[in-house]
This record gives C-alpha cells, sequence and structure tokens, in this order.
C-alpha cells in the first residue's frame, strides 16, 4: 500500500509539472526552448539523443548531461549496482536510456528523475536531484530558474565546503562547546571581514576600475 501510495505521489507531482508546462503561452514555451539549446522537449519527454541533437544543445548544457551522468555512474557504482541491476530497480526494460544518461546523451522526463533520486540518493537527495534536472531536464530548469531557483546548486555546493572544512578537521570536533563557539565567532568575523573588504574593492557603478580603491 504505502508503494502505491509512493507511485501515485511521484505521478501527481509529475502531473502538476507537466500541466504546468502545457498551460503556458505560446511565447513562453519557445523562449524557453531557445533557452533549453534550441530543442523542444516536453517536459515528461525521455529520448536518446543523436550526435546531430546533441549539438541543438548549448557547450553548457552539454557540460551539464556530462557531470549528470557522471553523478548517476558514481552513485550507482557506490550503491554497488551494474547498469542491469539499476534498470531492474526502476522496472526498466530498456536499459540503454540508462547507459545514454550515464555518457550525457539523453534527456529524461521527471519522473525518471525522482525514480532515480529515490533510488540512488536517499541519504542526500536534494544535490543529486537538482544535478539531473539541470543536465537531464533542460526545459524544467529553465522554469526553475525563471522561479528564482537556479541559484540552488551554487548554494548548495557552499554549504557542502563550509562543511567539509568542519569535517576535514579533526582538533576541531574535539573541542569543548566553549571552545568551539569561540572558533565559530572568530571564523564569523573572519568572514564578515573577508567579505566587507571584497564588496569595498569591486568598483561602484559608474567607477572604473582604476577609481576604485585597490585590491
Amino acid at each position: 500500500m504505502a508503494k502505491d501510495d509512493g507511485k501515485r505521489e511521484r505521478f501527481g507531482l509529475f502531473g502538476q509539472v507537466t500541466n504546468l508546462t502545457v498551460n503556458l503561452s505560446k511565447a513562453a514555451v519557445t523562449n524557453l526552448a531557445t533557452r533549453a539549446g534550441g530543442l523542444t522537449l516536453r517536459i515528461g519527454t525521455t529520448f536518446i539523443l543523436s550526435q546531430a541533437q546533441l549539438r541543438l544543445f548549448s557547450p553548457e548544457q552539454r557540460a551539464w548531461m556530462q557531470r549528470a551522468g557522471a553523478a548517476i555512474q558514481d552513485a550507482r557504482a557506490a550503491a554497488g549496482m551494474s547498469v542491469d541491476d539499476l534498470a531492474a530497480a526502476l522496472d526498466m526494460e530498456d536499459k540503454t536510456v540508462l547507459k545514454a544518461m550515464e555518457q550525457g546523451s539523453a534527456t529524461v522526463s521527471f519522473e525518471l528523475i525522482l525514480r532515480l533520486t529515490s533510488l540512488l540518493a536517499r541519504n542526500d537527495p536534494i544535490p543529486f536531484l537538482i544535478s539531473l534536472v539541470r543536465g537531464f531536464n533542460p526545459r524544467l530548469w529553465a522554469l526553475l530558474e525563471d522561479w528564482g531557483i537556479g541559484r540552488l546548486p551554487t548554494m548548495i555546493e557552499r554549504d557542502r565546503k563550509w562543511m567539509n572544512i568542519y569535517r576535514g578537521n579533526d582538533a576541531a570536533r574535539q573541542l569543548s562547546e566553549a571552545d568551539f563557539d569561540h572558533a565559530m565567532a572568530f571564523c564569523r568575523s573572519a568572514l564578515e571581514m573577508a567579505v566587507q573588504f571584497k564588496t569595498n574593492s569591486e568598483p561602484q557603478p559608474g567607477e572604473t576600475d582604476q577609481d576604485a580603491p585597490p585590491g
């Protein structure tokens, strides 16, 4: 029963996103298609791209496809799964779609992205989900950018860098609460000073690089 509820929830969300695309004005759809790389795609479409079709995408988009494919391959390997295993877990008869995704040469439906994320990234789903949407569903990503969500990957990556600094410092994890709070206060002060210095060193509107403070 829980499995059926999960399916209904996924397809319900998928339907909402698809319906949103269908209800967009013709001008908006044309604009989104152009921004996505010139290839008109429905959010619910999954297909393997030929080399000619890949060339219709911008170099930046093709690079994101490669990164998303590497993310799937890494997550699959970390889970100890072959492509056949992954296809079976996803109840997919045709594994060539998965192979094409890992090679960065496919566009996929949001529903498939959700299923892959729930299977391969249960412990940390958001970065994985965003990576796959950014790489394999450029139409949906263009919508997310219009909604102001496009900065999420950058913000998540910045949070990861902060956490990695702490995780990579054994001495910091051994600090007492008082000493840790003191260290955090120092880090906060240092960050604020660095941001202020960077802000003050950048040219202001109407100011040339020669007029800006030395930096």
